[in-house]
């Protein structure tokens, strides 16, 4: 079978519009998807150059196929099965640092480019000290960027027409403002031109975003069938789930320039980021971190399992609808359709989602995603929420390591785990979860304070061990 060529096949030039820093799975299905999408529908007319921020060898499956690929959409849409394949056509090169930093920096001369996009996982935006200058490649991705910003500034005399937009999709809050940040220090630690530093504050723009979609990846079950269907050996096929978003915080001239809402693309421009971040995080993360632990004790394996069993289903509904979304300050309408989509995302039939792999760091996520929730609705109703106490009860059990003689999964923190063994040979139930509440280390303040809280999730927590 034929490997993917351009001289294979007819398509278009166009002009570089974007550096893409990192080539992972997420960002060939998510923004080289949208950009692939926004040029057929001629809202766009832009290409991607890719760079490896990381790796210290070249991509050669990529260069292989003259950086062609397929992203195959598979799952539920509106309740029906969808499965389409998009050829991606739109990344025009891809350049790696460390092979040939010189080749590197001068992509920061091209006078068509005017965005970066990038995602260097949650622990990529950051400085470090041992990044001695722009000269000499930098560890981080910040320290890699700003010796190309700063080549480009060089190149351009300080052109203001020459600043850029920043789309970073790394999952922390305030991502733009944490990319210039981090760069505007390198600019002081390197010492410099303090004009360089006025050009990125005036001239460039750093969105905060937001980024959503299940992307698992390259699709080693089925690649067969999907080679035999597009007539081409692909190894960078990836497959993502039908469901996208994309929150983009930043002026009009953003959306003008980067108008992929206008494709039927979901990618909402917005004044403030937060109440969809709240919005995420609540419904989708936190029904993800409320259902993990109850699910698994009930002796389910995976999240698929879980939204289609008769009472877990209905459980994770009644929390969602009945006690999240009531606490959310957007309007009702919007909450319950994300609430429909993340319910139909559980269910895709494509996706396998193991409860033990979501269960990591369960304490942690918990006081992120389900506390704030479980306390608001109290706040609110001056009562406790049946399936999210039921929830916190269930998350306790489950790092007892031992539920009616079958162990659970339970991978966290060696210290916390040595907590809770603790905890759970104190002499009765009520001071098992009195003890486990009041640790501020896990929640974040004293949880016996909240009347009746110990009282309902110890009970919660009885009903689980001996019925």
């Amino acid at each position: 079978m034929q490997l993917l060529s351009k001289s294979k096949l007819t398509t278009s030039t166009r002009p570089i519009k974007i550096l893409q820093f990192g080539n992972g799975n997420f960002l060939r299905g998510f923004t080289d998807w949208m950009i692939e999408k926004a040029n057929r529908a001629e809202v766009f007319n832009g290409d991607i150059h890719i760079v490896q921020v990381y790796s210290k060898s070249a991509n050669n499956p990529m260069k292989d196929q003259d950086c062609l690929f397929h992203v195959i959409e598979k799952g539920l849409k509106n309740g029906k099965l969808v499965q389409e394949t998009t050829l991606i056509t739109c990344v025009a090169g891809i350049t790696n640092v460390f092979e040939d930093y010189e080749e590197y920096l001068k992509l920061g001369e091209n006078p068509d480019l005017r965005f970066v996009v990038s995602n260097t996982t949650e622990a990529g935006i950051v400085f470090e000290p041992t990044d001695s200058s722009a000269d000499s490649i930098s560890n981080t991705f910040p320290g890699k960027l700003t010796a190309l910003l700063y080549h480009r500034f060089k190149t351009f005399n300080g052109d203001a027409s020459k600043g850029l937009i920043f789309l970073p999709c790394e999952l922390i809050e305030g991502n733009g403002e944490a990319l210039k940040d981090c760069i505007q220090k390198y600019i002081s630690y390197w010492k410099l031109p303090a004009g360089f530093s006025d050009w990125i504050d005036w001239h460039n723009t750093f969105c905060n975003t937001l980024v959503d979609r299940i992307v698992p990846g390259f699709p080693k079950d089925f690649i067969e069938e999907i080679q035999e269907k597009i007539g081409y050996k692909d190894d960078m096929a990836v497959i993502v789930e039908p469901y996208h978003f994309w929150a983009i915080e930043g002026a009009d001239t953003v959306k003008e320039e980067f108008p992929m809402d206008k494709a039927g693309l979901n990618v909402k421009f917005v004044d403030n980021l937060a109440p969809f971040r709240t919005q995420k995080v609540r419904i989708l993360n936190g029904g993800h971190t409320a259902m993990v632990p109850y699910g698994y004790l009930k002796g389910l394996r995976t999240v698929r399992e879980a939204v289609e069993d008769s009472e877990i289903g209905a459980i994770l509904k009644e929390a969602i609808y009945n006690e999240i979304i009531p606490t959310l300050d957007m309007p009702k309408e919007e909450l319950e359709q994300f609430a429909a989509d993340v319910l139909e995302r559980f269910a895709n039939p494509f996706i396998v989602h193991e409860l033990k792999s979501i269960a990591l760091n369960s304490i942690s996520k918990f006081k992120v995603r389900v506390l704030p929730s479980l306390l608001a609705y109290y706040e609110l109703k001056k009562e406790w929420p049946e399936k999210l106490i039921l929830s916190f009860a269930a998350i306790l059990v489950f790092y007892k390591g031992n539920y009616k003689g079958v162990e659970t999964p339970v991978n966290d923190n060696p210290t916390l785990m040595t907590e809770f063994n603790s905890a759970w040979a104190l002499g009765s139930t009520q001071e098992t979860v009195a003890k486990l509440l009041s640790e501020r280390t896990y929640w974040g303040e004293d949880l016996r304070a909240y009347d009746g809280l110990v009282d309902a999730v110890t009970e919660a927590v009885d009903g689980l061990l001996f019925t």
